[in-house]
């Protein structure tokens, strides 16, 4: 026999189950924005005021372009350290869906927002200085850093940095406004929820191989740049939310979502703030579970996909 030049996956043979159910768990709740019909939110937007559209824009803005960072260098950036094929093969799924999160935010622009309006949008999100920093910190990590350190910073943005953007939709859906749009929100929490908690645990692995001191010297990396992080996001959650009376809110839900990002890693919490501590509308609002389960025939509200019927032979004839 020759020698073996590249080698097929098998996923007959698992070297850790956890990729394995992670592939089950992100291909069972598999979407798409176009399932989702927000235009049912129309008459909710109208009613908004101008502060609050405001808000939505710059809110969804933002997340736009941590989306399009990490569908782009920071997927990529990790999968230079994956320790199975199968490991590889899941964060092809997630990349896959982090350009779907990103892809969906524009479906929400142009169901709600004029073509001038959208063009405000990415001129702001393309030039805020805090947006811009968190997207620099994250980014010069993804190229500069060792593997254990882009696995934090994914896991961070992931469970961390989105979430002074989720706060709104959330927030929205707790007072019965919105209801579509916050409903493509909660899909990506749910696949967020699993990037980070499966990063996480990927970390975990390299970072217990690591001698005590290593240990202890990582940990204040790792602590140092959640502190920079957060000093950042406090200034960029001042900037969205106090025309609206909200930032107070907002940095509580971040701090407990740090400590959700530290949980992840295997970490102990820094911040005194729990769940208790969240407005309880968002809390509600932040489960993970959709309006309806069974994705592969019915999607968010009640959308029904259509039905399909087999092929036939006279199907492939073209031109007659």
């Amino acid at each position: 026999m020759s020698e073996t030049y590249y080698e097929a996956i098998n996923w007959n043979e698992i070297e850790d189950i956890i990729d394995k159910s992670t592939w089950e768990k992100l291909t069972e709740q598999f979407w798409l924005d176009t399932r989702i019909p927000l235009s049912n939110d129309l008459d909710d937007w109208r009613k908004l005021s101008a502060e609050e559209k405001d808000l939505v824009g710059k809110v969804f803005g933002g997340l736009t372009l941590l989306d399009t960072m990490q569908s782009q260098t920071g997927v990529e950036a990790i999968r230079a350290d994956v320790r199975t094929p199968h490991e590889e093969a899941v964060l092809n799924n997630i990349q896959f869906m982090e350009s779907v999160h990103a892809k969906s935010y524009s479906s929400i622009f142009s169901t709600l927002n004029t073509k001038s309006e959208i063009e405000e949008i990415f001129e702001w999100t393309n030039s805020n200085e805090y947006l811009q920093t968190k997207a620099k910190i994250i980014n010069d990590i993804y190229e500069n850093g060792t593997p254990l350190q882009k696995k934090v910073a994914s896991t961070y943005l992931e469970t961390f940095l989105f979430y002074s953007g989720f706060f709104t939709p959330l927030y929205y859906l707790g007072n019965n406004k919105l209801a579509n749009v916050a409903e493509i929100i909660k899909l990506i929490i749910r696949d967020e929820s699993v990037h980070g908690t499966y990063i996480g645990y990927k970390f975990q692995l390299g970072f217990n191989e690591l001698s005590e001191e290593e240990q202890s010297e990582f940990r204040d990396w790792m602590y140092d740049l959640l502190y920079q992080l957060y000093e950042n996001e406090e200034l960029y959650t001042q900037t969205l939310y106090d025309p609206v009376g909200w930032t107070e809110e907002v940095m509580t839900f971040l701090r407990y979502n740090a400590n959700k990002a530290l949980m992840n890693l295997g970490q102990d919490p820094l911040f005194p703030d729990t769940a208790n501590d969240v407005n309880p509308i968002v809390m509600n609002g932040i489960s993970t579970g959709t309006s309806n389960h069974d994705f592969f025939s019915q999607v968010g509200n009640g959308y029904l996909l259509g039905s399909v019927e087999a092929m036939h032979d006279d199907d492939y004839l073209m031109g007659k």
